[in-house]
């Protein structure tokens, strides 16, 4: 496996150069571009078409700094400065340990304290060049697409929180165990926390500009879905755990036009060091599973692949707003509750001898949910045409 991204580079090519980007941060990386280009077009497409309309806005020019502004955009400054800066003194411990770097008090505060003065001084001083003896009032336009980016950083802060609480109640004697140690690790989250907190963070965020619940939830469904799949392609190459059960099964003929590695695989020097010792090897991540397991971050990344096509394909067909959201809620719960079937996961007792993981449950109540929007909007959308006739 590959958990920094330099790994992979210098197999293919035989350089020994060291980076910090891990592979799975990377790919998660690009999947937030993705989901942006996504969104963005899709914002623009139903702006062309008359559905989203700009929000008026009231701004005020020609006024000072506040001291808020001052103080946030020093503070902001100081950390990354102070981080930056310690990654170019101590640049090698920083590529052994990114993570451990990030969370740790190492850095330099000469440099903190530079940049973020500087920061907070340029803050004052392009107000201060910009203020006027009288403060003017002015409305201004803000099209739906120009929130792209605002949106993306809710998702991904709201997100990132509700993964990590999830993945903690699924893991609450890691959590007991090592709170700290749980709660700041970069490890351990859970696709559908994030699902469930980003969505309510970004219904919130765009209804203050006027855009309707069905109209954003539309617009981002197919860049959630093709999000995931390359977000799958991280957990792959680092070999984070997300693999499904063991696989001793020989490939059946029917498949053997298919590489082997797609039918089972051990992930070798996986990120996690989950295994048995790979004799010779020295280094970090030297550990590989004593059996082959399904790869079904693989199969997470084709099958959801296809539906974002499928999404892609019905987009524009589909005259209810709404439903094509209602159609993803219920093609992702149908993926994640039938891998779950195969994937290595803690399940939980439901009724008799049934059993079910916390993916699986929420997977049930996303379908449900996916059926009755579905439902819900196409109520909506007959009431509102019948009231046209």
């Amino acid at each position: 496996m590959y958990p920094k991204i330099s790994d992979l580079i210098n197999d293919i090519f035989g350089t020994h150069i060291q980076l910090p980007i891990q592979s799975y941060g990377m790919m998660m990386a690009i999947a937030f571009v993705v989901a942006g280009l996504i969104l963005n077009s899709e914002l623009k497409r139903k702006e062309r078409e008359r559905i989203l309309k700009p929000h008026s806005k009231k701004i005020i020019e020609g006024l000072p700094a506040t001291p808020f502004e001052i103080a946030s955009s020093g503070f902001i400054a100081f950390i990354l400065g102070f981080k930056i800066i310690g990654i170019i003194l101590d640049y090698k411990f920083f590529v052994d340990n990114p993570q451990e770097y990030i969370l740790s008090w190492k850095g330099s505060w000469l440099g903190g304290i530079l940049v973020g003065g500087f920061s907070a001084y340029y803050t004052w001083h392009s107000k201060e060049k910009k203020k006027l003896s009288k403060p003017k009032t002015k409305f201004v336009e803000i099209h739906p697409h120009e929130l792209t980016l605002n949106i993306l950083f809710v998702a991904a802060v709201f997100g990132l929180i509700g993964a990590k609480l999830f993945d903690m109640m699924e893991h609450l004697d890691e959590l007991f165990r090592d709170p700290l140690g749980t709660l700041f690790s970069f490890s351990g989250l859970a696709f559908y926390g994030g699902l469930i907190l980003g969505a309510i963070a970004v219904i919130l965020y765009t209804k203050k500009y006027d855009i309707a619940f069905e109209h954003i939830a539309d617009a981002t469904a197919p860049a959630l879905m093709l999000a995931y799949a390359v977000g799958r392609i991280g957990c792959q190459l680092a070999g984070d755990g997300c693999w499904g059960i063991p696989n001793p099964n020989p490939k059946p003929q029917w498949l053997s036009f298919l590489p082997n590695w797609l039918w089972s695989f051990n992930y070798p020097h996986n990120v996690i060091n989950e295994g048995i010792p790979i004799p010779g090897c020295e280094g970090q991540h030297c550990f590989v599973l004593p059996q082959p397991v399904f790869p079904t971050p693989l199969y997470e990344t084709i099958i959801c692949t296809l539906f974002f096509l499928i999404l892609w394909g019905i987009r524009k067909k589909l005259s209810i707003p709404g439903l094509l959201f209602g159609i993803y809620l219920m093609l992702n719960a149908l993926e994640r509750f039938f891998i779950e079937e195969i994937r290595v996961n803690q399940n939980y007792k439901i009724i008799g001898s049934i059993e079910l993981s916390q993916a699986q449950i929420i997977a049930i109540a996303i379908f449900i949910t996916g059926v009755a929007l579905s439902f819900i909007f196409y109520r909506k959308y007959k009431k509102l045409q019948t009231q046209r006739i």
